[in-house]
């Protein structure tokens, strides 16, 4: 068992892993910029270091002040939450040859299916479907690519190797515009990701976003935790899940689910990840894996009753999983909303003092948030504020409940998306179930 561990993120995110850890008599150490001093997580950990200025690059995302917070602290782990040190391998081997323990996959893994390429070459090599494509980096060939996009049919999208955020993709409609598409990608994954390695895959015109969650012990054992659909996106960047995905047949689920843990055996994989698939006409299709804990694990906590964190906790200190794969039972179904400080019709970031903040509550209500009435938003982070979640015996009532508990839920002195939240979950087509990752840009017109 873990004795101390260091919380390296900040937000709603850090709260959520210093209750994992008080559940299980881990202390904790909160290391915090100078603007979030103020934050829940800080005020309720046993110990807080201040590790530098608001800039994340100076703070958050500083290893070695992190590392130095762990050594002067006697941290023994150090829990990334989610964002870009939860999938950065070279910090996950700094702090893993440092002496401390890294509440995550491996620094192999990490990069393993970091790399899109190599991340679909072991999914194929465990039965997991895949998108048609190149199966591996284009070459300066260019009959090669242009034979390779004719095999697969067009529409095709060109995308970075170690791409993400939605940067380094480009759809291409027709042969002509296809070797220029190639060329300017590459010179756009050079710039961003410092890699210009691109790949072919076929374009899928109405997918859903659908995800698995797994969680491997690190020594050949996995189980999955059920589905969820992700597909009300915009730019990229998710805005409401749900849990189980809606109107998928359970023969599907099960066979998909299957491969999913026959790649995790094959890795070892250890700890909490995602495995990410485009969903369309009853198929199934990879397209990468998230190796860390998800902003929307908590819907498949609601279903399943496993602590995804507790588990990431326990895993990291050397315990088998406590759970297998006969034990998980999905039941009922969860939603949730992500509240941002943004304002809701032009998504412009809205920082702030928060004058009044009141959750929401009732039976299958949940909010992981680190707001209070008086807490200032600063402008240096992601925007993300709370997430709400509902849960329910069935959609219906999960949905029902989404809908009260949003009209209940007050956010005073700054904008949020609330109002955009609440038009959502009473939107005609999302209470059927099943839309694709298109719709809410085109409902928005962006």
């Amino acid at each position: 068992m873990l004795e101390k561990v260091l919380i390296a993120n900040r937000g709603e995110i850090a709260l959520r892993v210093l209750r994992a850890c008080k559940e299980l008599g881990i202390k904790t150490v909160a290391v915090h910029s100078t603007a979030d001093k103020d934050l829940m997580h800080v005020r309720l950990s046993d110990e807080s270091v201040c590790i530098g200025p608001p800039s994340p690059t100076d703070s958050y995302l500083n290893t070695p002040a992190l590392i130095s917070a762990m050594e002067v602290t006697d941290a023994d782990a150090v829990h990334p939450g989610y964002g870009f040190l939860s999938e950065n391998a070279d910090f996950a081997e700094q702090v893993e040859n440092s002496g401390f323990v890294f509440i995550g996959p491996t620094a192999e893994t990490i990069r393993l299916m970091g790399d899109k390429v190599s991340a679909i070459e072991v999914m194929r090599e465990a039965g997991v479907p895949t998108v048609p494509g190149s199966n591996g980096p284009l070459d300066d060939n260019k009959d090669r690519t242009l034979s390779l996009a004719k095999e697969i049919g067009y529409p095709v999208i060109i995308k970075a190797a170690a791409g993400g955020g939605g940067r380094g993709m480009r759809v291409v409609h027709n042969e002509a515009a296809l070797l220029k598409a190639v060329y300017v990608t590459q010179t756009e994954a050079q710039s961003f990701f410092g890699s210009g390695v691109v790949y072919l895959e076929k374009f899928l015109e109405n997918p859903r976003h659908v995800e698995i969650q797994v969680i491997g012990d690190g020594k050949g054992n996995a189980i999955h935790l059920g589905d969820r659909d992700c597909s009300l996106q915009r730019r990229h960047q998710k805005v409401l899940e749900e849990a189980p995905a809606p109107g998928i047949p359970d023969h599907i689920r099960a066979e998909v689910a299957a491969t999913c843990i026959q790649a995790c055996k094959l890795m070892k994989y250890r700890g909490a990840g995602t495995l990410e698939f485009l969903y369309e006409d009853e198929g199934f299709y990879f397209i990468e894996m998230n190796t860390r804990v998800q902003v929307e694990h908590p819907v498949t906590e609601m279903v399943t009753g496993i602590d995804i964190v507790k588990e990431q906790l326990l895993i990291a200190g050397g315990e088998a999983l406590s759970v297998t794969q006969d034990d998980i039972q999905i039941k009922g179904h969860a939603f949730e909303c992500r509240i941002n400080a943004e304002d809701p019709i032009t998504f412009l970031p809205s920082p702030g003092k928060v004058k009044l903040f009141h959750a929401p509550g009732g039976n299958g209500i949940r909010v992981d948030s680190h707001l209070y009435s008086g807490y200032t938003v600063p402008p240096f982070y992601d925007s993300l504020i709370a997430k709400l979640i509902s849960y329910g015996d069935d959609r219906d009532q999960a949905l029902m409940r989404m809908q009260i508990a949003l009209d209940e839920c007050l956010i005073d002195g700054i904008r949020s998306n609330l109002p955009l939240q609440r038009d959502l979950v009473r939107d005609a087509e999302f209470q059927k179930g099943g839309i694709n990752i298109h719709y809410l840009e085109k409902k928005l017109g962006s």
